[in-house]
Order: structure tokens, then C-alpha cells, then sequence
């Protein structure tokens, strides 16, 4: 008996280890990239779909930028700096050195001037500056950095400035790149300046002109590309992050110490063509739009919609399309007053019978209780018909 028993737990553990081979066996990447570390992920969903020591902490270089600029979008879109604001260039901004505008101290650039400097010419001395306004000091605005960093999840991210220029301890991963990336990939207005090949600036007390041109070279030969940085020291080595979109469709590439800079957009296109060859997003509720109407019992409005607070998407393997099922949950009734925003039901993503995603469905607005007044002329409307 006690033979039997060994012989099935040796047969259960060889199962699981056959099971195990063939689970690492599928996990493969399907083809190498010449970076120390590389990530593709879809932009719509978050899900990664190619990795290679995408949590190893390296220097970043500029790319460290991406966090400089979201901070700063950030700052626009919630009015706490505009983009006609007057910086004055203060000398520690000017002293920067590197890849830079020139900007000379006591000199003035409007926050748009100097976001494009940042994103064009990836200028150290503009993103000083632009951190310098938005915090007081550069200190500050580090420490902003880092705390945004946090709240996004990006556990191996330490930022010491925000230009990325080498400091020991600065380090990200291609994880967290790709984190804040997709981040800042949602304010609109930042897209022009991603997107923007060339272009010129004033600068200096001679108000001499300076042409900028893109350091990301996938903006003009890649087609669909949106973004986002490059980044390079000697330790650092050749890095980026590359977006692009076709259609429905959104991918984030990341590529770390790269050996060369051809190498790094050649290995960020191989990424971006693998996501656009394989995959499709299938748009399955827009954001703030009706999943369903509701009556609503003792309100003042006698019916809400169900609204979801974000564009909900799945991304799929291209021709599985037809396999995406949603089913909308619903109550038969609410019970007035409703908060803003409050649950009331949700969205049920599966393919082939298997859940991939579940999100809330809220009240778009308030309802408030109605009063014996608003109950009675409704009743009377009803007998009337009118």
C-alpha cells in the first residue's frame, strides 16, 4: 500500500513539473531584443506583452524627462501653472550643461517655451526650470517626482533630478518607464510636442534663434509613432521609450542600455511592429457614456444613466475578436438620494467564458430625494397625461 502511495506522489509531482515546463516553455519571449532590458506594452490595457528584466533598476538618462513633463501637464490641466506663465531662468537652471536650450540666467521663456524645449531637444536646462516654477526648487520638484512615482506603482524608481543627467542612486526600470509614460500619453496637450519633428526657439539676451529637431527619430520614420523620449550617458548607454498608434490600436516600447542608438530605435520598432502584427483592441464601452438607464424610486429624477468612468477596452489576439463578450449588471431599481459617482452595478468582460475584466458602473450626477410636492404633480401628470 505504502508502495502505491509513492509511486502516485511521484506521478502527481512529475505532472506538475511537465506542467510547469510547459507554462515556462509558453512564457518565452518569441524573439531577443539588444538591450539589458525591454518591455512592449499595449497603452489601452496596461498588459505587457513582451519583457526582459523589466524591473531591474538602470539609469535612465533622459528619459527621466517623461516624469518632468507629466508632472507639468499635470500642473496645466489642474490650472496650477498655464502655459503663458513667465519663468525667469534662474542661474542653476543655465548651469545645467549637456543637451540644452542655453538659456541664460534672468532670462525669461513662457512655459510652453520651455516644454518645448524639453520634449523636442530634450534640454536639461528647460527641465530645471520648468521644475523650478511648478515647486519652488529643484529639491521640491524631485520630490514631487518621486511621490508621483509611487502613487503609479513604479517600485524601482528613484529619481535625484529631473533631467537625468548621471547621479548616483538615480535609477528607473523599463516597468516603470512604461508606467508613466502611458501616464502622460493621456494629456492631450502634450502630444503636439511629442509629435513635432522640428521646430525653432528664442533664446538668449542676443534672442538668437535655435533649431530644434526631434531626438526621438521614430517621430518622422516610423509610421504612427506618438512618442515619447530618448536618453543617453555612458552609463546609461542608448534608452527609449516609443509610442505608437494604428487604428484602434496603442503600444508603449521601451528599450534600456542599448548598445547604440540605431540599435535602440531598430529594437523599439521590432517591439512596436510585434504588438501591431499580433494584436487588436476592441472598444467595448466609451467613457461617460449610457450602459443602461435605471428607474429610480422616490427621486427627483424618475430615471439615471449608468455610466462607466473610463474608456473600458480588451486587447486581444488578432482574429479572436468575435470571441469578446460583455454582459452589463444592473439593478431592477435605486432608491433616491444618490451620490455622484456612487456603484450601482457593473461590466463583465469575458472571452471563451473566461472573465479578463470587471469595472463599475456609477451615477453620472447626483439624485436627490424628491419632496411630497414633486411626487404629487408627478402624480398628477399621470392622470392627465400630461
Amino acid at each position: 500500500m505504502k508502495w502505491k502511495k509513492c509511486v502516485f506522489s511521484f506521478a502527481v509531482i512529475f505532472t506538475l513539473i511537465a506542467s510547469l515546463s510547459l507554462i515556462n516553455v509558453s512564457a518565452e519571449v518569441p524573439f531577443e531584443i539588444n538591450a539589458k532590458s525591454a518591455i512592449l506594452m499595449d497603452q489601452s490595457t496596461g498588459k505587457i506583452l513582451y519583457e526582459k528584466n523589466i524591473h531591474e533598476a538602470l539609469p535612465p538618462a533622459s528619459v527621466t524627462k517623461i516624469m518632468t513633463m507629466l508632472l507639468a501637464m499635470e500642473a496645466i490641466d489642474n490650472e496650477r501653472i498655464a502655459l503663458e506663465d513667465e519663468v525667469v531662468i534662474s542661474e542653476y537652471a543655465s548651469s545645467m550643461g549637456g543637451t540644452q536650450l542655453y538659456l541664460e540666467p534672468g532670462e525669461i521663456k513662457t512655459v510652453e517655451e520651455l516644454m518645448k524645449g524639453i520634449a523636442i531637444r530634450s534640454a536639461n536646462d528647460a527641465s530645471v526650470a520648468i521644475g523650478e516654477h511648478i515647486a519652488g526648487t529643484e529639491e521640491m520638484f524631485v520630490q514631487m517626482m518621486n511621490d508621483r512615482a509611487k502613487e503609479l506603482g513604479m517600485e524601482n524608481t528613484n529619481f535625484i533630478n529631473s533631467n537625468g543627467l548621471p547621479a548616483e542612486g538615480h535609477a528607473t526600470s523599463a516597468y516603470d518607464i512604461a508606467l508613466m509614460s502611458r501616464e502622460l500619453l493621456k494629456h492631450d496637450g502634450v502630444k503636439g510636442w511629442l509629435t513635432t519633428w522640428m521646430d525653432t526657439v528664442i533664446v538668449g539676451r542676443k534672442q538668437s534663434q535655435q533649431q530644434l529637431v526631434n531626438t526621438n527619430r521614430l517621430i518622422r520614420f516610423y509610421d504612427g509613432a506618438t512618442g515619447v523620449k530618448t536618453g543617453y550617458t555612458t552609463d546609461a548607454k542608448h534608452c527609449l521609450s516609443a509610442s505608437a498608434t494604428r487604428g484602434n490600436n496603442s503600444f508603449i516600447a521601451v528599450v534600456m542600455a542599448s548598445p547604440s542608438s540605431q540599435i535602440r530605435f531598430e529594437e523599439a520598432s521590432k517591439l512596436l511592429d510585434y504588438g501591431f502584427a499580433n494584436y487588436n483592441t476592441v472598444d467595448i464601452v466609451k467613457k461617460n457614456t449610457s450602459v443602461g438607464k435605471i428607474p429610480v424610486h422616490k427621486g427627483k429624477a424618475m430615471e439615471i444613466d449608468g455610466v462607466v468612468l473610463e474608456d473600458l477596452k480588451v486587447l486581444v489576439n488578432k482574429g479572436d475578436e468575435d470571441k469578446v463578450n460583455k454582459e452589463v449588471i444592473l439593478p431592477k431599481y435605486l432608491e433616491a438620494p444618490l451620490i455622484k459617482g456612487e456603484k450601482i452595478g457593473e461590466v463583465i468582460i469575458t472571452i471563451d467564458g473566461a472573465e479578463v475584466n470587471r469595472v463599475d458602473i456609477v451615477t453620472p450626477e447626483e439624485v436627490k430625494k424628491a419632496s411630497i410636492f414633486n411626487i404629487l404633480v408627478r402624480m398628477f401628470k399621470g392622470f392627465t397625461g400630461n
